[in-house]
């Protein structure tokens, strides 16, 4: 769901910009026709709407020169520490040049370099902490079950009563990033929690109601419970919503789940991303060894 911000944004690019309402008709049909999620519709046309306001003009017509000042700009901001606006754009702009039939232009953009830094994690005592921090049995619920599923925020808000298949153990995530649908676990222990959360707030349709009637929560709420919980611990870290999904991931290495499996919980699609999580699991250190050794039993 976009914000405020993102319908000023927006409205005032297909107010303002000749062609631009052209452009986001064209795009949003071409995101639909892929199969692509909506949230990446949403971002590209943000993006690509900050920069037509910028230059007052569609990307094609911005010089480039023009064009990599503005993107510097982005990339050096003090209110951009992450560089996720500069990173955005890019994406945004390498999308609308494919789509425009200029490739050319779209390879000239700057390339992106991943970041090595680590995620942070909480370990299993501050997770405890974490989850009876909040004061209301909807906020506890909504922590846990984001950490013992790996949800991502988006996949949160957007499940069902219906998704959760308590007879199963199973929660089913519903055309997530990359289209997909997946099936993970439900905890014998969440079960419990969400029966009671389900019994006493009584929600309509979505597993998590937001304000108004008939609207799920938004990504926003999640992010100020996560917020306002850590305060109340005494949790030093810099930690956000999708920490919980990275602990998930790295306390199921831990506790000796294989690297495929947590992939395929995760909802990656390649490997690499997951194997991230073996160089911040703990793991018990084996000893270098021949396979011949345990091939038969030690004889004494």
């Amino acid at each position: 769901m976009k914000q405020k911000s993102d319908f000023s944004v927006i409205g005032r690019a297909l107010a303002t910009v000749a062609g631009f309402d052209r452009v986001y008709q064209k795009l949003e049909q071409q995101v639909v026709l892929r199969g692509q999620a909506k949230s990446t519709f949403e971002n590209y046309i943000h993006r690509i709407a900050q920069v037509s306001l910028h230059f007052n003009c569609l990307p094609e017509e911005v010089v480039e020169e023009e064009l990599n000042d503005y993107l510097a700009a982005l990339a050096l901001s003090a209110k951009s520490p992450s560089r996720s606006a500069f990173k955005h754009s890019v994406y945004g702009l390498r999308y609308y040049y494919r789509y425009v039939g200029l490739p050319t232009r779209a390879v000239k953009l700057p390339s992106l370099k991943k970041d090595a830094k680590l995620p942070d994690i909480l370990n299993k005592a501050e997770l405890r902490k974490l989850f009876v921090a909040p004061a209301l049995l909807k906020h506890r619920i909504l922590l846990m079950l984001i950490y013992s599923a790996g949800l991502r925020s988006s996949e949160l808000i957007n499940l069902k009563i219906a998704d959760i298949d308590f007879e199963r153990k199973a929660i089913h995530i519903r055309r997530s990033k990359y289209n997909k649908d997946r099936i993970v676990p439900l905890s014998v222990y969440m079960a419990v929690g969400l029966k009671k959360y389900l019994a006493l707030e009584q929600p309509l349709t979505w597993l998590f109601n937001g304000k108004q009637l008939g609207s799920p929560y938004s990504s926003k709420a999640v992010s100020w419970v996560m917020s306002e919980a850590v305060k109340a611990t005494d949790i030093s870290k810099h930690v956000t919503v999708h920490s919980l999904r990275h602990s998930y991931a790295t306390h199921l290495i831990e506790d000796g789940l294989n690297i495929v499996t947590v992939k395929d919980l995760l909802g990656h699609s390649k490997i690499e991303t997951t194997m991230v999580y073996l160089h911040i699991a703990q793991c018990p250190i084996v000893q270098a060894h021949s396979p011949l050794d345990t091939l038969y039993p030690q004889q004494r």
